[in-house]
């Protein structure tokens, strides 16, 4: 990366109020994501060695820990309390919450189990809001057209119909069970929700509570959650491996539970994987947005057991991250304050690229102007100007009343965001690729569910904003349907990890080393070490369980 402008110098050209000119730019959308974009490249991609989607291309990293051994053998689980129930869900974000509703209202028992505690997820972390065609100016064709086209027509159509038919029945959903969601300006109680228009959609569409969307879409769900007899709840629960059967279906999991560090072994007619995707695995050595859990273990898991996946060398990187102060790189800036009106600017004052652009094109422009030294630089760290003092004379209030988020945020970088911009930068946001599933989040592997952003087919190569919320309680809902059905079939008299024996030998006959394990859990900066924490043994030929070494 070349050196940036220096911040002071930035400074000195920048001018709040001044509306700055979009500068021409000719290069073709495909040529810039080419040159820019992590998802390209030399380096980008490897061919994955070992599983059902062998000579497939995957991210480098991503391809570590697909490609590694189980953290447990079966010595590790004998004498493991053994639990059963119809449904159990792996997750506490939007997906697992909107699947275990679903599958408790129709009658099934359901375990909800979640790495960290309920609501922890990237979901309660989504602040522009959730896309749905209720306005009078637009419909889901439009919907599904801006979301194909989006996503560079990679995204399964089928799915996508689904998704966008069910938004309005997922907004009345929410409103059910007492969400909030923002009105037009000057409108009574009861009036008309207020929509606006995201980057990549051709009408306003975006439905949200401040800027605090999954946050306000956590509380009530969190709440119904607890609120349901139908749903034991087990927080601090990771998920540690999947139960195969004699005929290759998936008949429960090993989960961890850390407070007792111990295993447990649950016996289920059906799984749902709601595990989120892998932002703190940190690919390509980029800061991420997700939340602390975000290690990619749905992923490692499915595909170990058979699950085919689809698109894994395509990744979102949000355009607007925090570039500076340092310890705070990677928290992410909403696109609402894009949507809002907010430009970006770089260290000669230029406004390089149409801010509303898909989030692609909007992240590799940013790419761009640091590598070419036009970004600003300070402190080591390069970015460019988010443009919000404009913002707040452009819109009076708009600061402290609709972007209540972006302030606080503000405030921890120790700038007042009415008279500084904002350094930023893009970060690692969303996994575009996962889990191939059906139109019940169904996999190819029987008994094995799974929803939101562990899987891949709805948004192609990139997503558009409002879509993540969506789809999980979209997909979560119809998921929990199906796998509530689990609850007449017969139980299968055998299950362990026979699936994991055979991924050894694998491995072995790939050449690859039995020493490298997955998933890692945490990110590795918390060194964590399943083996010691759970007082399990090393064998002799060495384990390295805490992550990929």
């Amino acid at each position: 990366m070349s050196a940036g402008i220096p911040y002071e110098n930035a400074r000195q050209r920048y001018r709040p109020g001044m509306a700055a000119t979009l500068r021409a730019d000719d290069v073709p959308v495909d040529e810039l994501l080419k040159a820019y974009h992590p998802d390209h490249g030399p380096h980008a991609r490897v061919t994955l060695s070992v599983g059902i989607d062998r000579g497939e291309p995957c991210q480098p990293d991503l391809a570590r820990h697909l490609q590694a051994n189980a953290l447990i053998d079966d010595v590790d689980i004998a004498g493991a309390q053994l639990m059963t129930t119809d449904v159990l869900v792996i997750g506490g974000g939007g997906g697992g919450c909107a699947a275990a509703l679903t599958a408790a209202k129709q009658g099934a028992r359901v375990i909800l189990a979640t790495k960290l505690r309920l609501g922890d997820s990237n979901t309660v972390m989504a602040e522009g809001g959730i896309q749905a065609a209720i306005g009078e100016d637009d419909s889901p064709q439009l919907h599904f057209e801006d979301t194909l086209r989006a996503g560079h027509f990679c995204g399964e159509p089928k799915l996508v119909a689904q998704m966008v038919m069910d938004g309005p029945d997922v907004i009345r959903w929410l409103i059910q069970l007492g969400m909030m969601f923002d009105l037009e300006e000057d409108q009574p109680i009861g009036g008309n929700l207020m929509r606006k228009k995201p980057g990549g959609a051709s009408a306003a569409r975006i439905l949200s509570y401040r800027d605090y969307t999954g946050l306000e879409m956590m509380r009530v769900l969190r709440e119904a959650v607890d609120l349901d007899p139908g749903i034991e709840l087990w927080n601090r629960c990771p998920l540690v491996e999947l139960l195969s059967d004699e005929r290759g279906g998936c008949a429960g999991a090993v989960i961890y539970n850390l407070e007792w560090r111990t295993f447990v072994l649950v016996r289920a007619r059906a799984v749902i994987l709601a595990t989120g995707g892998a932002g703190r695995l940190h690919l390509n050595s980029f800061p991420t947005s997700n939340h602390y859990g975000a290690t990619a273990d749905g992923l490692v898991l499915a595909y170990r057991i058979g699950a085919r996946l689809r698109e894994l060398d395509s990744f979102q990187y949000h355009p607007t991250g925090i570039a500076y102060p340092h310890h705070l790189a990677g928290g992410l800036i909403s696109e609402a304050a894009r949507s809002a009106g907010a430009r970006l600017l770089n260290g000669e004052g230029e406004r390089f690229v149409d801010e509303l652009k898909p989030r692609d094109v909007v992240a590799s422009a940013i790419l761009r102007e640091c590598a070419q030294g036009r970004g600003v630089e300070r402190d080591g760290q390069v970015g460019v100007f988010l443009d919000t003092p404009t913002l707040e004379i452009e819109h009076p209030g708009i600061l402290a009343k609709r972007l209540v988020t972006l302030r606080h945020l503000a405030d921890k970088c120790g700038i007042d965001a009415a008279q500084e911009p904002f350094l930023v930068y893009p970060t690692l946001h969303y996994q575009n690729g996962g889990v191939a599933i059906d139109k019940d989040g169904a996999t190819n592997v029987p008994g094995l569910f799974c929803v939101g952003e562990v899987t891949g087919g709805i948004h192609g190569r990139n997503r558009l904003m409002g879509n993540a919320l969506l789809d999980i309680l979209s997909m979560g809902r119809r998921a929990g349907a199906k796998a509530a059905q689990s609850k007449e079939w017969v139980m299968t008299s055998r299950a362990g990890i026979g699936h994991v024996h055979a991924w050894q030998r694998e491995l072995t006959l790939a050449g690859l080393p039995l020493h490298v394990k997955a998933p890692q859990l945490f990110p590795a900066y918390a060194h964590f070490d399943l083996r010691v924490d759970a007082g399990l043994r090393a064998s002799a030929r060495g384990r390295v369980i805490g992550g990929i070494r």
